[in-house]
């Protein structure tokens, strides 16, 4: 039999519920509530009973009182309880039942990874609205762990096959990418690579090289943006001694690359002659060095990376349409981090050294923070905290990150549902510390909730 907890249906009307409570009053009526929508509802009256239940059935989410003898003052009894459970179904829901002498000790229990917590006498809407999200969310985590696994054996697949140059990621656009990357390979074809700065275009360059037929001859990298425009093309095409003031023999990376893959990033940096001797020898193999009328040949691999909008160069004249379209036989796009925020986690435990972790504080601002500087700036974020921090466990401090900004609670569409399960999901399921995340009170999040469906109808 499958663990408790493991399989959530995705609406009320399918679901599974246990309600331990030592009042009849309270079993019954939350029975009957949840009957009327559909739901199969438990009873336990002790919390022996009930952890008996969780052995034998496979449960949903469980609403547990937090005081089953009226003697205790502190709830010590739903206390013991609620760790058992964690202890025994880590991954099942808990809704705490507490009256207001209790609610003190029901938040300590919500910070200790209880999914929330109900007042004594509750509100019936509120409480199906409660249920509904926590079931949804769980199925939503469950989906995105199963396409983590399913993401997981692609990468271990593709691993197999192909060399993926020490590539982090998880998200689904780097998956498809990749992907990509390496069935294109095989192809003697120009690639565009396109995306912002410390985005990882060169890595996905690399990635293409690797697997490519000419992976064992020359690969030359040429950042067009870190050379000065009248040394371009020089740089590209070599020059013959005397071609201009202190000129000497050189061979340019075109001649260099000959049988190989050359890799030019920032392409948009390239002039205007200089992108039409780059369309020329895309074209025809056929190039002369600066300064020189002895044509040349040469058989290259080309991959071209920018961050340059060039339809946009295009229509005001500063780039050519005949070579973007040469250039653009197979183009990759890739998003901003801040567009897969599901890689920000794996790419910073990989830029950790050896001697630091993050903590659950530190991962928190991490995802929330919104990269401007992309995959570059994490690293260097993760690289400036390992040296000054001065504990092995890394914390939101060291980061020394700017807060997020806080979402005026009448403002519930500016989260999307992605944005909101991702909140839920690194909180654990805790609202209140998904809300505390998002920068929003508790009452602001149940309400985004409710109007970006995470709310289904019985």
């Amino acid at each position: 039999m499958s663990a408790p907890g493991n399989s959530p249906r995705s609406t009320l009307a399918h679901s599974v519920l246990l309600v331990i409570d030592d009042s009849d009053a309270v079993r019954t009526a939350l029975e009957v509530l949840f009957s009327l929508h559909g739901a199969r509802v438990l009873a336990a009256s002790s919390a022996h009973e009930g952890l008996a239940v969780l052995e034998r059935e496979e449960v949903d989410l469980v609403f547990q009182d937090m005081n089953f003898r009226r003697e205790a003052t502190g709830g010590e009894e739903g206390v013991a309880l609620f760790h058992d459970i964690r202890r025994r179904h880590p991954q099942l829901p808990i809704v705490l039942l507490t009256a207001w002498t209790h609610l003190e000790t029901a938040i300590e229990l919500v910070k200790a990874g209880a999914a929330d917590y109900l007042s004594k006498p509750w509100d019936d809407t509120r409480l199906l609205t409660t249920v509904r999200n926590l079931l949804d969310l769980r199925r939503a985590r469950d989906e995105a762990a199963a396409l983590r696994r399913k993401h997981e054996q692609a990468r271990q697949s593709l691993a197999e096959r192909f060399e993926l140059c020490g590539a982090i990621y998880e998200s689904d656009a780097m998956h498809t990418l990749v992907a990509m990357a390496t069935q294109v390979a095989h192809a003697d074809v120009p690639v565009l690579i396109t995306g912002p700065n410390g985005a990882g275009k060169e890595v996905l360059a690399d990635i293409i090289q690797a697997n490519s037929r000419t992976s064992t001859d020359a690969y030359l990298k040429v950042n067009l943006g870190a050379l000065p425009q009248e040394l371009i093309e020089a740089e590209l095409f070599g020059t013959e001694a005397g071609a201009f003031t202190g000129a000497k023999a050189r061979v340019g990376r075109f001649e260099a690359a000959d049988g190989g893959t050359l890799f030019l990033d920032e392409l948009g940096n390239l002039s205007p002659a200089g992108q039409a001797k780059l369309l020329r020898v895309l074209q025809t193999g056929q190039f002369e060095r600066l300064g020189s009328n002895v044509t040349r040949r040469t058989r290259v691999r080309l991959i071209a990376a920018t961050n340059a909008d060039l339809r946009t160069a295009i229509r005001e004249g500063r780039f050519r349409e005949d070579l973007y379209y040469r250039l653009n036989v197979i183009e990759l796009e890739i998003p901003p981090l801040a567009r897969r925020r599901d890689d920000i986690l794996p790419l910073a435990r990989h830029f950790l050294d050896d001697d630091h972790v993050l903590s659950s504080e530190a991962e928190h601002a991490l995802v929330r923070h919104g990269w401007p500087g992309n995959v570059r700036e994490l690293h260097n974020v993760i690289r400036r905290a390992c040296l000054l921090s001065g504990s092995s466990v890394i914390g939101a401090q060291a980061l020394n990150l700017p807060p997020p900004a806080p979402q005026p609670d009448g403002q519930e569409g500016a989260l999307g549902r992605n944005e909101l399960e991702q909140a839920l999901e690194r909180a654990g399921g805790i609202v209140s510390r998904a809300a505390r995340d998002l920068g929003l009170s508790r009452q602001a999040l149940y309400r985004r909730m409710e109007k970006l469906g995470l709310k289904t109808d019985s």
